[in-house]
């Protein structure tokens, strides 16, 4: 396990309307530290998109949060964001770090099995995501993220960010070794609003306690 605290990834529900969503965003990225905020837009026009990446990144960049996209490389290039995250397997993944890396994050995610991770660590990815449901797959379990997130700690150095689904899920994700928790719809969801759900999150990130 790192001795150092991990830090949260916050990831966006899918957004529709940018606008109505941006002071939920600001309220809860002001609640806490966060260290990559990961969008999800469910517009498929490049203009669209490119200009709620642009908003959503005057909000979080100048606090150091790097913005990073669902989409496609280009677009990460030309709305200003810090990064992309890959979804649909080893094919985007390599063109991503193609035409991305080293200037810009490439994340992997949706990743089925421990042979996924492995082989998206080996082509270079910047972080595995564990937790987040594949195209053809559930969501693994909490009890499944957990155990990967311990495996992945013990063996490589890729960053490992691990899904939390819930609020009690952070600490025991933290104590795995995780080196980012990602939190969407415990806080989105949460009725105590995203600041409140934000401070709580952080709180528990930093005890590496349920």
């Amino acid at each position: 396990m790192s001795e150092e605290t991990p830090r949260l990834y916050l990831a966006t529900p899918l957004v529709d309307a940018p606008e109505t969503f941006l002071p939920h965003l600001r309220a809860a990225l002001e609640a806490a530290d966060v260290a990559s905020l990961l969008l999800r837009l469910r517009t498929s026009d490049p203009a669209e998109a490119e200009s709620a990446i642009r908003a959503v990144a005057a909000i979080a960049q100048p606090s150091d949060v790097a913005v990073v996209v669902e989409g496609e490389a280009d677009l990460v290039i030309r709305s200003g964001a810090d990064g992309l995250h890959v979804t649909r397997g080893e094919e985007q993944l390599g063109g991503a770090l193609a035409r991305l890396s080293p200037d810009y994050i490439v994340g992997a995610g949706a990743l089925s099995d421990r042979d996924d991770a492995m082989r998206a660590g080996e082509a270079g990815a910047d972080y595995v995501l564990f937790g987040e449901a594949g195209a053809d797959d559930p969501a693994p379990s909490a009890e499944d993220v957990l155990e990967r997130t311990r495996w992945w700690a013990e063996i490589f150095n890729t960053p490992c960010v691990a899904l939390a689904r819930r609020l009690d899920e952070i600490g025991p994700l933290a104590e795995a070794g995780a080196d980012f928790v990602m939190v969407g719809e415990a806080i989105w969801n949460d009725p105590r609003g995203p600041a409140d759900a934000m401070r709580d999150a952080a709180s528990r990130l930093a005890a590496r306690t349920p």
